[in-house]
């Protein structure tokens, strides 16, 4: 097992801290209880702060001792690491390792199969939608499937360099698509399965995909969702578009009964709920059946090696200009990224069994469902479902049945389960967990402390994760058990970050600060660029402050050191000269007990310049009334201080979200204002929310 440079063999166990949650994350620290132990990978507290001073002034040294603990077909043959983060210098570039040669998916499979013996452990327990649809897929079949599938892919043409579109739910061939990819040295660019046929033909344009692999149909809840019509559109948007994709492999999910697969572990599960009425339409020509290709493709191939630094995906993320970016990471920088941060923040062992709950289509899923947990040779939940389906107790249910050990899931997931109280998650045992994650957004305190208090029962640390598509992996984390942890804080930096806040003219602030959130110095993780812009890139990223990679967050750094972020730079609010975070105001808002979520933005105000405008979804049992309404700007004047009291609270039982659950404030503003010109509303998982919050608006004055 990969152990961290002068750190293997260390153990020791915490104390039980004061818990206490405050506004804006203003809270005390919390520290294990004394039956957290820390392992014996995770270093103390004061052996982590020196382990992390060398990283950022040695990171040759550093990653290059964790380099070793991978297999590489020619070594480094110049410097470990070359970059320039300055755009006043010249072009914006990062190379970690460039001209050694490796192969991600043969780290990830054929070594923990053929040398460290896994070739029999369960790589992923498969979950469905359903609770009675699952099935298991060990190290060894893995491997085999992504073999044959690669086969599948050269017979195709497919080589190294060629972009590939993956649009398929969370079923076990999605993992092998993208590492079938990996080994033959083809980008993969998966585009989430909730998407539009319109933003699948976007990205697959964007990127010139000569291939797309699909699946006939799926269940989400009680949705049914015809993905292959869905393909079928964005191809024939693509073909009117000049860019005609010659082929598209679709896997038989809903129709897997009739295949008769289903009593072999190493073939895919069977499907309990038939679909009749599901009309599958065929492209001659184009389209062509998983199955039938994987029959006729043979079990071994030869991977292709390549540079660390070539390209390994395409991941597309939403821009504030409203046309996605490309975010490309590599093949050996990310690899030694993903499988450290997995390890540590999550204090990996070999008997664990992981489960993260996003979606592969999101970066979360690529790092921390596939990539990460397989470079470390562990076993993981795959779960196709939704958490409210078919009851509200399917999370925790799952939790039981695979004896699940370390558990990472949204702040959003987290507050809606909060809606329903304690009961469903007290009613399961839960005993296995050691560890909570939380990622995608800041966590407020109170949504926090439920999750430690009612879902972890008081025992399991919790790791609130800060980071990015572009980042590749976790920057800002507490360590399980080795961190006192403070309930909505991102803690400290990992090992290699080094982060900085500056001011709006760029100056490093010390000590307690607010302001941006910067990295000083590349990491091996980082983004090398926007497919087919870098332009973009550079502009996004370094030429606001050259010199610095620029997150867009903002981040206050408290008097420990502890980094709280504050949202994204126009989530913040200028009150009268006042600086306010919405993610402050939106913690104290949900501390009531009347409201399960909120949502703040800015809106014109004739003497304060901004103020404050409040969107809440209230709890089940609780009504919207004049009462409620100054209760909550009461307990925002108590949190906060009368300088952020908002002017308007409207009522709204749902926000427009994504469909991977984050809020979108840029429409909530134009609400707000009354503008109904939204721009791009493609992503918006409901827009009936959207008419229901015009309809409902406060009457406001500008």
């Amino acid at each position: 097992v990969m152990g961290l440079p002068e750190e293997r063999g260390r153990s020791g166990s915490g104390s039980r801290g004061q818990e206490e949650a405050g506004a804006g994350g203003r809270a005390r620290s919390w520290s294990p209880p004394p039956e957290v132990s820390r392992s014996a990978h995770v270093p103390s507290l004061q052996r982590y702060r020196e382990l992390h001073r060398r990283s950022v002034e040695e990171p040759r040294e550093f990653w290059g001792d964790i380099a070793k603990e991978f297999y590489w077909k020619t070594p480094c043959p110049g410097p470990f690491l070359r970059y320039n983060f300055d755009v006043t210098k010249g072009k914006i570039f990062i190379e970690w390792m460039k001209g050694a040669s490796t192969n991600i998916c043969y780290n990830v499979l054929d070594r923990n199969v053929h040398e460290k013996k896994l070739g029999d452990k369960v790589a992923f327990y498969w979950e469905g939608n359903e609770p009675g649809e699952t099935t298991q897929i060990t190290y060894h079949e893995l491997l085999v499937q992504v073999c044959q599938f690669s086969n599948v892919l050269r017979k195709q043409g497919i080589q190294k360099g060629d972009r590939v579109a993956i649009y398929m739910p969370m079923i076990p061939e999605l993992v092998v698509a993208m590492l079938a990819c990996a080994r033959i040295g083809a980008l993969h660019s998966i585009v989430f399965a909730g998407f539009s046929s319109e933003s699948l033909c976007e990205r697959i344009l964007d990127s010139s995909c000569s291939l797309l692999i699909t699946t006939d149909a799926f269940y989400r809840g009680e949705k049914l969702v015809n993905l292959k019509e869905l393909a079928d559109e964005a191809l024939q948007k693509c073909q009117e578009k000049g860019f005609p994709v010659r082929c598209c492999i679709v896997v038989k999910h809903l129709g897997r009964a009739e295949l008769g697969m289903g009593d072999s572990p190493s073939q895919s599960p069977p499907i309990k709920r038939s679909c009749p009425d599901v009309q599958i339409s065929w492209n001659q020509g184009i389209d062509l059946w998983w199955h039938e290709l994987m029959q006729e493709a043979g079990d071994e191939c030869e991977p292709e090696w390549c540079d660390a630094e070539d390209p390994l995906f395409i991941l597309y993320t939403s821009g504030s200009t409203g046309k996605p970016k490309g975010v490309v990471h590599t093949v050996g920088g990310y690899m030694l990224y993903v499988a450290t941060t997995f390890k540590y923040v999550f204090d990996f062992h070999a008997e664990d069994v992981f489960w993260c709950t996003a979606d592969i289509g999101w970066i979360t899923g690529h790092s921390y469902v596939t990539y990460g947990p397989l470079a470390n040779g562990a076993t993981s939940v795959l779960f196709e479902g939704i958490p409210t389906y078919p009851d509200v107790n399917r999370l925790w249910s799952i939790v039981d049945k695979y004896k699940v050990t370390k558990f990472y899931t949204a702040p959003t997931a987290i507050r809606l389960l909060m809606k329903f109280g304690d009961e469903p998650v007290t009613k399961h045992s839960r005993a296995s967990l050691q560890v909570l994650g939380t990622v995608g957004e800041p966590i407020n305190p109170e949504a926090w402390l439920w999750y430690h208090q009612v879902v972890g029962a008081q025992r399991c640390p919790i790791v609130d994760t800060f980071w990015q598509t572009e980042t590749g992996g976790h920057m800002l984390t507490p360590l399980p058990g080795a961190t006192p942890m403070k309930p909505g804080s991102a803690t400290f930096p990992f090992f290699g970050v080094a982060p900085a806040i500056l001011n709006e003219s760029g100056e490093e602030l010390e000590g307690e600060a607010e302001g941006y959130l910067v990295f000083k110095q590349p990491w091996p993780g980082i983004m090398r660029t926007v497919y087919g812009n870098h332009e973009r890139f550079e502009t996004t990223y370094f030429k606001k402050f050259p010199g610095y990679y620029v997150t867009g967050d903002g981040c206050r750094r408290d008097q420990d050191g502890y980094y709280w972020i504050t949202g994204r730079i126009d989530d913040m609010l200028n009150v009268s000269g006042h600086l306010l975070s919405t993610a402050e105001v939106e913690s104290a808002l949900v501390e009531h007990e009347a409201v399960a979520e909120a949502a703040v933005v800015g809106h014109p105000h004739p003497v304060k310049g901004e103020c404050l405008y409040c969107f809440v979804t209230l709890c089940d049992g609780h009504t919207f009334s004049p009462k409620l309404t100054e209760e909550l700007k009461k307990q925002i004047r108590e949190k906060i201080g009368p300088i952020a009291t908002p002017d308007y609270i409207q009522n709204a039982p749902g926000l427009p979200k994504t469909r991977s659950g984050k809020i979108m404030r840029r429409v909530l503003r134009k609400i707000a204002q009354n503008d109904h010109d939204l721009g791009d509303t493609s992503t918006v998982a409901d827009p009936s929310v959207i008419s229901h919050l015009f309809s409902h608006r406060c009457l406001t004055i500008q």
